[in-house]
């Protein structure tokens, strides 16, 4: 996520070291509870559309921003997707996919590319602090 210095007008980044010197990558928000599966029984189907919406255009907001300048070559593109997790639950990684898909709609209009290039994904859970996040590397395939 980037977010603006109040006293210096310079944004400032929370990427980690790895992304900033390897690859591109994004920062993005943690999926709200009602996106993953396993807690979306009982909502209704309105409010999860709603909240699908919501998620992808802010994630699509915030990879726009740190994908300034990104030019896509044509290839394939491999992702690896770090949930950092808000908290010590554990969640299973099918699950994390199924509610990270809206961010991987919203990253996928970010970059103007289709996101069936999005191949292959591999899928990493950390322990982490609140509200979480998920990191995106994002690797063009040779």
């Amino acid at each position: 996520m980037t977010l603006q210095n109040e006293e210096e007008s310079q944004p400032v980044t929370t990427l980690s070291k790895e992304c900033k010197m390897n690859a591109t990558c994004v920062e993005l928000d943690f999926p709200p509870a009602e996106l993953f599966p396993n807690r979306a029984k009982g909502v209704h189907w309105a409010r999860l559309h709603k909240l699908r919406a919501d998620y992808r255009d802010s994630s699509a907001w915030l990879a726009k921003h740190q994908l300034k300048g990104w030019k896509h070559a044509g290839k394939e593109l491999m992702l690896t997707l770090t949930f950092e997790m808000p908290d010590k639950r554990k969640r299973d990684a099918d699950n994390c996919l199924a509610a990270a898909k809206g961010a991987l709609d919203g990253l996928a209009d970010a970059m103007n590319v289709n996101d069936q290039l999005f191949q292959p994904i591999l899928i990493y859970r950390v322990a982490g602090q609140k509200p979480g996040k998920i990191l995106i590397k994002i690797e063009e395939q040779t």
